[in-house]
């Protein structure tokens, strides 16, 4: 039987490669999630660049919440990606979610950037 991490390794290799096979020239949206904060990029794999980002360490943000380890930081960051994206012209990503599982903070961080504009 195959352990945790192995699992997780699977999992993320398969989301990766159905969002290759899916991705059409846009950018993509990629989470990571630590067991204190959230981190989001939207990145262009064809240019190499890295579009806009937030996460939950930043001044404006960290002030204002109480842990960067909760659902609600998880919106917060989730909106700020989106403005900044929208901000920079793209409209439609791909959402990477990095092997992790739809729901809790990853699930709060897309709806809330959805809320924002971004299509995915």
């Amino acid at each position: 039987m195959k352990d945790k991490k192995e699992r997780f390794q699977l999992r993320r290799q398969r989301v990766k490669d159905k969002l290759y096979l899916s991705q059409k020239n846009k950018p993509r949206l990629c989470v990571f999630r630590s067991s204190r904060y959230i981190y989001a990029q939207i990145l262009d794999d064809r240019k190499g660049i890295t579009i806009a980002s937030a996460s939950s360490l930043e001044k404006e943000l960290k002030g204002k919440m109480k842990s960067g380890k909760n659902i609600e930081t998880a919106r917060k960051v989730g909106e700020l990606i989106g403005k900044r994206a929208i901000e920079k012209g793209v409209k439609e990503v791909c959402f990477d979610r990095n092997g992790l599982m739809y729901h809790g903070r990853i699930k709060a961080l897309a709806e809330a950037s959805r809320k924002c504009g971004l299509k995915f």
